[in-house]
């Protein structure tokens, strides 16, 4: 089965930065399907809604929340199958899981999720 496996989390202080790292494997047919399809990263914090926080389609076109916009940006490396999260100027709010996720027209899949917690 197609697996997502975030990395990169941690605690860091207002300001700092992190770097997520999301590998996604499987079956060649599942390689070939990652690289065909987008590739996002979502967030969840207590109590809250999951967010999408930016996404990247298989020809490099990013999306960003408005949040994320100017602070935090999304790459993919599809020769590895992995999808990266460079977070600046990080803030309080920015803390919750935060999730990898894959998206086409016939599937969905989420990774298990790695904790991002921003201290003041």
């Amino acid at each position: 089965q197609m697996q997502l496996a975030e990395s990169g989390g941690g605690l860091v202080q207002a300001g700092g930065s992190l770097r997520l790292s999301c590998v996604a494997s499987g079956s060649l047919l599942e390689e070939t399907l990652i690289r065909i399809n987008t590739l996002g990263w979502y967030r969840q914090a207590p109590g809250k809604q999951r967010e999408l926080v930016a996404d990247i389609t298989s020809d490099d076109s990013t999306n960003y929340s408005d949040s994320a916009k100017g602070r935090f940006t999304i790459s993919r490396d599809n020769a590895q199958n992995t999808v990266y999260l460079q977070m600046n100027s990080l803030k309080p709010d920015d803390t919750a899981v935060y999730y990898c996720n894959l998206h086409g027209p016939s599937v969905t899949v989420w990774g298990q999720g790695t904790q991002v917690t921003v201290s003041s």
